[in-house]
């Protein structure tokens, strides 16, 4: 079949999604080689280290060639497959850019022939001067030569193994290069720090007998995982944590769910659930400490007016932190709505990388796995983190009495640069008021 005139192939690229993200990891592939796809249709899930997105089709056609396969990582703005507009196989492949061959070295200068001969060497005591050996470096893709006269370069190392590198505190020396001309690719040094590493001499005859690389599993951190990685590590480095605790009696709150939960299903379309109540109760107390709703800019504190509130999720890749905006704004059926939104995009990996930018404080409710206490991590820049506990039916003395409670215990996380103790404990302590008598969340006191 004879290709069309000036019909060629039209690229799929990885878009841009955000400043700080150079590169993604091929998720799933929701089209096969040889399907046809409309304009617009997600063809391929990215993975970021920020969110998970869909890459759609930008014409109609064919599926003609998919160039990165699942699992494989990809630069922002390089090509992953090709589509073919006509439909029916008659578009042209674009050509293949070659790198540009290195430029041949130059060719060592050769010496003048002498027009009379040389003197006799004269005899002395000083050790004769060694002749300046010139040599001819060797291309970067062929094997260094085993003179030790030739000094051999150093590979060119790519963006992505730089970064590559530093996270795994290697040199470029360390690493055998792989690519065209040299370079050192990323791939280089996945596969440096995958191999395995020599074996030492065995303790014992038992030790000697057990092979437990058959039994192990070695998969490469998403990007998801590798920030949320880097952010734990920077929140302990540059700030000082603290954490307080306290404990809230839920015996109110559970009474208003009970007593008007079906009524706002029937009106709502969702639960009246107890984050709703713990986000006002947030609001009401950020209000009273503005310094757990500040961060730190160089030399100065900024103090924010207005109440951003993450919300920690955690999914299969990995925790996220979608924000509610101006909470303070909010009614009880928008917070439970945004966030059950929030959470089933989550798991399912379509939460859009503008909805977890920014936030000014943070609330982690590690009761819904179990957790009876724990202390959070700040998420950077924020200055406070609320952690939220399972539900216990605990023996508490109450006018003298011993009464069997629902309590929960509540850890609140706070950067000590910024906010002191007294504001740390008369935040936690406002929260647990306001829960445990939830009319002070209505009339805002």
């Amino acid at each position: 079949m004879s290709n069309t005139a000036g019909v060629e192939m039209e690229e799929l690229r990885v878009p841009s999604v955000g400043e700080s993200i150079t590169e993604v990891v091929i998720g799933q592939w929701h089209k096969n080689e040889g399907d046809t796809v409309a304009r617009d249709e997600e063809l391929v899930e990215l993975e970021s280290e920020k969110a998970t997105f869909e890459a759609p089709a930008p014409v109609a056609g064919t599926l003609a060639k998919i160039l990165k396969k699942a699992g494989s990582t990809a630069e922002v703005g390089e090509v992953i497959a090709y589509i073919d507009p006509t439909g029916n196989g008659s578009a042209s492949m674009p050509e293949a850019k070659q790198p540009e061959p290195a430029p041949a070295p130059p060719e060592p200068p050769k010496p003048a022939a002498p027009a009379t001969p040389p003197p006799a060497p004269v005899a002395s005591s000083a050790p004769a001067k060694a002749p300046e050996k010139h040599v001819q470096l060797p291309p970067r893709d062929q094997p260094a030569s085993d003179d030790p006269g030739i000094v051999e370069t150093a590979p060119r190392v790519m963006p992505a193994a730089a970064r590559e590198l530093h996270e795994r505190g290697l040199s470029s020396s360390e690493v055998a290069a792989s690519g065209p001309g040299g370079r050192l690719l990323k791939e280089d040094v996945q596969r440096h720090t995958s191999s395995p590493a020599p074996a030492s001499a065995p303790s014992s005859p038992a030790a000697a007998s057990r092979n437990t690389s058959e039994r192990e599993e070695r998969k490469p951190m998403s990007p998801l995982r590798r920030r949320i990685a880097s952010r734990l590590v920077e929140a302990q480095h540059n700030a000082a944590l603290l954490t307080t605790f306290n404990e809230a009696d839920l015996t109110e709150v559970k009474k208003l769910r009970a007593e008007h939960g079906d009524a706002f299903h029937k009106k709502h379309g969702v639960k009246l659930g107890f984050m709703a109540f713990f986000v006002k109760a947030v609001v009401e107390a950020l209000k009273n400490c503005p310094e757990l709703n500040a961060s730190i800019d160089g030399d100065e504190l900024v103090y924010h007016h207005y109440y951003d509130v993450g919300i920690a999720i955690g999914t299969e890749r990995g925790l996220v932190v979608p924000i509610l905006r101006d909470t303070d704004r909010m009614g009880f059926a928008e917070i439970e709505n945004t966030i059950a939104d929030y959470g089933t995009r989550a798991r399912a990996g379509k939460l859009g990388i503008d909805e977890m930018m920014g936030g000014t404080f943070t609330i982690s409710n590690g009761g819904v796995y179990g957790s009876l206490l724990s202390t959070p991590i700040v998420n950077p820049p924020q200055s406070g983190v609320l952690g939220m506990h399972s539900i216990q039916e605990r023996p508490v003395a109450i006018d003298g009495q011993v009464v069997i409670r629902p309590m929960m215990y509540l850890a609140l996380t706070y950067d000590h640069r910024i906010v002191d103790g007294r504001e740390a404990v008369t935040f936690l302590r406002e929260i647990k008021e306001a829960i445990e008598e939830p009319a002070r969340i209505l009339i805002e006191i």
